[in-house]
């Protein structure tokens, strides 16, 4: 449990640190941007090396890919119909919403991977990717007339959420049998690929230009090299 507790601080302390940065301060687009594509490149690494193979390994390629199938179509769904009350260029409470549609897969993923020990290679994407979520999430909230304090708790609660999320991997993981287990880390990992094709990606590059495409490569890399460690 202690390890769940670190990975669940490390996790939301970075989503509530880039909250306090884009309520309280000024950020730099193309810094967010950049972050985005460095945890988009790491969490590339996670999918593949710490979700899908596990997956493969215990149901066999057939079953694990119709889970990372039914993982991407469910994503998919839900973001179809979050668009469709809230159109594409989301802003506010809107945009919070779909940072934690985004969220949710990743965190339900790495709760998933604590029942094995966790992985550093999808930690550290996570906590990459989640700093310049929330920090333009908190910029959007206050540019449409909130409180940097405002700004600040709605992502507080997003935090725990998250971290909900995360939990609720680790207690499904643990009850699981090993066939189980794989199914859920393939649907995870089809969730988590959908949202990086779909969100994470285009919004790295719209803010970032293609000078991000070095941030993804720096991100790939390092998740790698923690795959190594793991």
């Amino acid at each position: 449990m202690t390890r769940v507790l670190v990975y669940a601080a490390v996790a939301g302390g970075s989503l509530l640190l880039g909250a306090a940065v884009g309520a309280f301060g000024r950020p730099a687009e193309r810094l967010r941007g950049s972050m985005l594509a460095f945890g988009a490149g790491g969490l590339i690494v996670a999918v593949a090396f710490e979700l899908f193979q596990p997956a493969h390994r215990a149901v066999g390629l057939g079953k694990a890919a119709v889970g990372l199938i039914v993982g991407a179509t469910v994503f998919i769904a839900l973001d179809v119909s979050l668009e469709r009350h809230t159109g594409r260029e989301a802003t506010g409470l809107a945009l919070v919403a779909a940072v934690v549609l985004d969220g949710i897969p990743e965190n339900f993923a790495l709760g998933v991977g604590l029942a094995e020990g966790g992985s550093l290679a999808l930690l550290v994407s996570i906590a990459a990717s989640n700093f310049p979520e929330s920090l333009g999430g908190a910029a959007a909230l206050r540019a449409a007339g909130g409180s940097a304090a405002h700004a600040f708790g709605i992502w507080v609660v997003t935090a725990a959420v998250l971290t909900i999320a995360m939990f609720a991997g680790r207690l499904a993981a643990g009850a699981a049998s090993a066939a189980g287990l794989g199914m859920m880390s393939a649907i995870a990992a089809g969730s988590v690929l959908a949202s990086l094709a779909d969100s994470v990606m285009p919004e790295a590059y719209a803010e970032g230009g293609a000078l991000v495409a070095f941030a993804t490569s720096a991100g790939f890399l390092v998740a790698y090299a923690l795959t190594t460690v793991d």
